[in-house]
Order: C-alpha cells, then sequence, then structure tokens
C-alpha cells in the first residue's frame, strides 16, 4: 500500500507539473519562447525524481510484467494532478488561456484516429530519449539539452503528448466520450514510441 501511494503522489506532482509547463506555453506569445518553457514542466519532473507516463512506459521491455501496472498507476496519478491543476487555474485571471486550449483541442477532435496514433509514437520516441538521457548522460549541460530539446521538438512539431492533452482537455473543458477515447489512442501511441528505442537497445545487446 505505502508503495501504491508512493507511485501514485510522484505521478500527481507530474501533472501539477505539466500543467505548470502547459500554462506557460498557452501565455507565451511567442510560439517558440512557450515550447521552450514548457520544458520547465519536464525538468522538474526529472530533477525530483516526479513520475511521468511518458517518460517510464518505454522501460516496459526491460522490466516483469508488474511494472505494466506501476505505469497505468502513474498515467492515473498523472491524470488528477493534470485536472486538478486546470480545475484550480480556472478560478483565477489566468482563466483566460482556455480559449487557447480550446482551439488546440478542436484541432486534435477534427484529426483522424490514426494521425494521433502516429503523432503520439513520435512524441513518446522523444519523450523517452529525454528521461533516459536525463538518466544516463554525465554532464550537467547533456542533461538539461536531453530534456529541453526534446520537449521543444515535440511541442514544435505538433507531435502528441497525452499527458499534456490531459491538461488542455480540462482546461478547455473538453472531456466526451469521443475525447476520452482519443486520448487511449494517444496513450497507446506513446506507449508504442517509447518502447521502440529500449526494444531495439535490447535486441542490439542480445
Amino acid at each position: 500500500m505505502k508503495n501504491i501511494m508512493n507511485i501514485f503522489v510522484r505521478a500527481f506532482l507530474t501533472g501539477l507539473a505539466i500543467g505548470v509547463g502547459g500554462t506557460v506555453f498557452l501565455s507565451a506569445e511567442n510560439k517558440v519562447a512557450g515550447a521552450f518553457l514548457f520544458g520547465t514542466g519536464l525538468f522538474t519532473i526529472l530533477t525530483f525524481g516526479f513520475y511521468l507516463y511518458t517518460g517510464k512506459v518505454g522501460y516496459i521491455v526491460e522490466n516483469k510484467p508488474k511494472y505494466i501496472g506501476e505505469v497505468a498507476l502513474i498515467w492515473l496519478g498523472n491524470f488528477t494532478g493534470t485536472f486538478v491543476f486546470a480545475k484550480l487555474l480556472l478560478l483565477t485571471r489566468v482563466a483566460g488561456i482556455s480559449a487557447k486550449a480550446m482551439a488546440l483541442c478542436e484541432v486534435k477532435m477534427n484529426d483522424s484516429i490514426l494521425s494521433l496514433f502516429v503523432l503520439a509514437i513520435f512524441c513518446g520516441m522523444l519523450m523517452f530519449i529525454a528521461a533516459d538521457g536525463y538518466k544516463k548522460i554525465p554532464h550537467e549541460t547533456g542533461k538539461c539539452l536531453a530534456v529541453f530539446l526534446p520537449v521543444m521538438a515535440f511541442i514544435l512539431s505538433g507531435f502528441e503528448h497525452c499527458i499534456a492533452n490531459m491538461f488542455y482537455f480540462s482546461l478547455a473543458s473538453a472531456w466526451t466520450l469521443k475525447s476520452f477515447g482519443f486520448l487511449l489512442v494517444m496513450t497507446l501511441g506513446n506507449a508504442a514510441g517509447g518502447m521502440i528505442i529500449p526494444a531495439c537497445r535490447k535486441l542490439m545487446t542480445e
């Protein structure tokens, strides 16, 4: 029970961090600057040892089956954190950025399932690169680049990050059966993308 609470709390705090990143991205007038500052969320997550679904899911191929349950709990914690952050933000003067979130969500809702899945795969790859790079690169400059560059790349490319989208959908109050279904598609796409590099790495070392 203690381990479950530990995982959920770390995942919940991650949701709050992603909320911060999403808020600054929507608030920034310059898209490039906003994409860079979104990386503050991931930098916080990795520095403090919080748990992000897209940073953990790729390691499924290197762990025992029970790890899948932990990843599912992380997803739930991330969802809760982003939802709470978004709903609290709507109580403030910053709530006006919800219009931008609505515009983002509309683009996603008008996309096809295949497009969302493929875009999520690419994002999953970048998020694994960020998480694994931060963990394995020995020098501090490299760690920072591993965090901020993949985040900027996925945002500016329009790739789909399921946890960031949890925040956008919550801020836009755009939750429907369809949007939740699309979120699951992106969740699976992020998982597939996150597993590509570790799976290939495992094959290369065997």
